[in-house]
């Protein structure tokens, strides 16, 4: 579990949000949070833990049951989420309520006994923390944001904090200082003035200011507690919050960046294959000392540690603040368990109806997830295994250690239905740095030969992983970039590529190694629609929405290339409402080739104008060429709007819609801790597809055999219920699916091969021959994380 951010391919890298004067909301009239630190543990720390001090100003006790603290980096990202702490009990009238967090390696001091418990790392220098009614996460990011949130009862930014009350976040935190309110407690909504830096004071409900003061001496003598014990048989160990004296393990792997620690293992197990014998012992900042093979002791607490609480991600039993003890050197580590097609269930996990399946007793033998959980820390091993998706920029690949999992065309791991998820999927990590041993640069179809073993890990962006001790060997299977066929006399060849945010500041190799795909790959197609196209500035959030050189860019490295000289149309969006990295303002843009096809241009098309349809039959046409559809819609809030132009090819109509519906952001992981995983994004994707799908029937209602294409990236599945709401009554007809199950994907995610876009046409157009171009997704190298699609129809 990486605590550092992970960003996978394909997701934009968290900015720095240019801080916004704070708003201010109603200052509350009884709990407040009176005092935050950051610095337990770290550099020159006293005190071992974090801290969030709540207090009541009120005259009646404050029930806290059902409430929660929660904290958000300081300058949060697109990826960025708010961690929960939950609450139960209340703070009387004038009192304290103490919540303590993640501790550091350093330190000497106790808190005094806390009200409550949590894992938040807090910042020791910036960051924010809110009081929250209710404990499921917040998903504001600015301060005008969470103050417009009823839930927030009360909120503090320190440091550089964009999310703060007022003016200001409060100053002056540190590794030594946390920032508190005054003994008044005064409460006016502006954080850099109600609350100072000073030496954290921690307080608890019975008024206790004092912990335990001095670090007892490293364990000696094993105690009674075994790993097995504190894994125990459910999700969620029975020992949490408990710190228990002389854990005896040998040590398994040591990670010495990112989250540092080392895994450890039980040499004499128990008997109940649902408890795993080996843990994470999690170091903080501190490189850890111990190597693999020494046996130890550790008296540690006991957390668990979720690495995306608010995503629904698992957790991971770890061991925290440790002490440790070597008590020899050179022994052998524990033989890994083999993860194969023997020992993986096909089954991926039960189902609780959406609730948490965390206290289930785990079935290693009948649900893969079980299986791994139950593994969890312990050492593992698969051999001889294919890669289904390319080594990544952080040094992570996928493999397949199921063979019998579905096998896309070209050896990837194939996507087919929520109900068929490719059991054996495991993320593979390096355990040394890249700098101390090389990871392989591996495509999909490649394999692993001989062992990978290491400790079984779990993370934020890649659920169970194995983090190698032992890399297999690269065996290269030569998977080579497709190139789509000539589109015969007569066929008309319309493609869509996601261009993965492209703004000016890219490098040149970006826009040639897309410039490429379009000439070669997709043989210079009559229509291109584009995804993603960035404004003039790209990321750069000052207001600028025009993308007229971007696109000139790259029409111009598509010239360079050998390709035609494309003419171009969009509409620029409102700026920041079309979702999207921030600032970028990203649209669809129609690229298409005048001595091939001609554009109809109609005036009256706007960012806010919604196209209609007017005349029938031979007359029938669009009000606004280019135009969008209904862009008012709230189904469109924070999402592209589907620009749809008419072109005339051969003296035929041609209505080509451009589309990229609203991302999956904020749906829970298909190894969620919640089973089936609420995918709440899909709401309004399937309201966009209903709008889309009544704008076609309206069209078709004109002319029965008007000629539409719809294509993009529509961020979901062929078997979702967007895309059965965009096909519905037949308006529309998916070609993904007239293709064989084992070449539908275009986009590969936690080592699926999937569908996320898609080409559609009307009934009228009875001759499409489509072809999805696999030039990106299953490649190490890539020009964008989509693969492109063509469709060659005949008007």
């Amino acid at each position: 579990m990486l605590r550092a951010t992970i960003i996978p391919a394909g997701v934009a890298a968290s900015l720095v949000l240019v801080p916004l004067p704070g708003a201010v909301a109603a200052p509350s009239a009884d709990a407040v949070i009176s005092e935050v630190y950051g610095g337990g543990g770290n550099s020159g720390a006293t005190l071992k833990n974090d801290f969030i001090e709540l207090a009541n100003k009120g005259g009646a006790a404050f029930g806290l049951t059902g409430w929660s603290v929660q904290y958000i980096s300081a300058s949060p990202g697109p990826t960025s989420t708010w961690s929960v702490t939950p609450l139960t009990g209340s703070i009387a009238p004038g009192g304290r309520f103490l919540v303590a967090e993640s501790a550091g390696t350093g330190g000497t001091v106790e808190l005094p006994a806390p009200d409550a418990t949590g894992t938040l790392a807090l910042s020791g220098t910036a960051g924010t923390v809110a009081l929250v009614q209710g404990t499921t996460a917040l998903t504001c990011k600015t301060a005008a944001d969470c103050a417009a949130d009823p839930k927030v009862r009360d909120l503090v930014g320190f440091g550089t904090a964009v999310v703060r009350e007022g003016s200001g976040p409060a100053a002056g935190a540190s590794n030594t200082a946390s920032v508190a309110r005054a003994a008044d407690l005064a409460d006016t909504d502006d954080n850099a003035a109600d609350l100072k830096a000073g030496d954290p004071t921690p307080t608890n409900s019975k008024g206790d200011t004092t912990g335990g003061p001095t670090t007892p001496p490293n364990p000696t003598e094993p105690g009674s507690v075994r790993i097995h014990d504190i894994q125990g048989n459910t999700r969620i160990s029975p020992k949490a919050g408990q710190t228990i004296q002389g854990i005896p393990g040998v040590v398994t792997g040591v990670r010495t960046y990112g989250s540092k620690g080392f895994w450890i293992q039980d040499t004499n197990p128990d008997a109940d294959p649902a408890t795993s014998e080996g843990v994470f012992v999690y170091t903080g900042n501190a490189t850890p000392t111990v190597k693999a093979g020494d046996a130890v002791l550790v008296t540690a607490k006991v957390s668990e540690y979720y690495p995306n609480q608010a995503g629904g991600s698992q957790s991971v039993t770890e061991l925290t603040n440790p002490l440790v003890t070597v008590v020899s050197s050179g022994n052998p580590v524990p033989a890994p368990v083999v993860l194969n097609d023997d020992s993986i269930p096909e089954a991926y996990t039960a189902d609780a109806a959406g609730g948490t399946i965390e206290a289930n007793t785990l079935k290693p033998g009948s649900y893969a997830l079980d299986l791994f959980e139950s593994l969890e820390g312990m050492n593992v091993q698969v051999k001889n295994v294919r890669v289904v998706q390319a080594t990544d920029q952080y040094h992570e690949l996928w493999v397949e250690a199921r063979r019998q999992d579905e096998k896309s065309k070209r050896g990837g791991a194939i996507y087919l239905g929520y109900d068929r998820p490719n059991s054996g999927r495991l993320m593979v990590q390096a355990l040394a740095p890249e700098a101390e041993k090389p990871f392989p640069l591996a495509n999909v179809g490649d394999r692993l030969q001989g062992v990978t073993s290491g400790p079984l890990d779990y993370n934020q962006f890649g659920g169970y992983t194995l983090v190698a001790s032992t890399l297999g060997a690269l065996q290269d299977n030569g998977l080579q970039r497709e190139v789509t066929k000539e589109a015969a006399a007569g066929e008309l060849s319309i493609a869509t590529y996601n261009v993965e945010n492209l703004d000016p500041s890219d490098p040149d190799s970006k826009f040639g190694e897309l410039a490429k795909g379009v000439v070669t790959n997709l043989r210079s197609p009559d229509i291109v629609t584009l995804e993603e196209i960035q404004d003039n500035n790209g990321a750069t959030n000052d207001g600028t929405v025009d993308a007229g050189a971007t696109v000139a860019k790259f029409i111009a490295a598509i010239k360079a290339a050998g390709g035609p000289a494309y003419e171009w149309r969009s509409i620029n969006p409102e700026n920041n409402k079309d979702g999207g990295e921030p600032g970028g303002n990203i649209r669809q843009v129609f690229l298409f080739n005048p001595q091939r096809v001609s554009f109809t241009d109609i005036a009256g098309g706007g960012a806010t104008t919604a196209v209609d349809v007017t005349g029938k039959e031979s007359t029938t046409a669009l009000t606004a060429s280019p135009g969008r559809i209904d862009p008012g819609n709230e189904a469109w809030n924070t999402s592209r709007k589907p620009l749809v132009g008419q072109f005339s090819f051969k003296g035929k109509k041609v209505f080509v819609i451009a589309n990229h519906f609203n991302s999956k952001g904020g749906d829970q992981g298909i190894d969620s801790r919640f089973q089936a995983p609420t995918r709440s994004s899909e709401v309004q994707r399937v309201k966009q597809a209903g709008i889309e799908q009544a704008f076609v029937a309206k069209l078709l209602a004109a002319d029965p055999q008007a000629k539409v294409v719809s294509l993009g990236d529509f961020n979901d599945y062929q078997f979702s219920p967007a895309l059965t709401a965009l096909t519905k009554d037949c308006v529309l007809r998916d070609l993904v699916n007239e293709l064989p199950e084992k070449q539908r994907y275009s986009y590969v995610y936690q080592g699926n091969s999937q569908v996320l876009d898609h080409i559609l046409v009307s009934p009228g157009l009875t001759h499409a021959k489509y072809d999805v171009v696999h030039i990106n997704s299953e490649f190490a190298n890539q020009a964008s994380d989509h693969d492109p699609q063509v469709v060659r129809v005949k008007p």
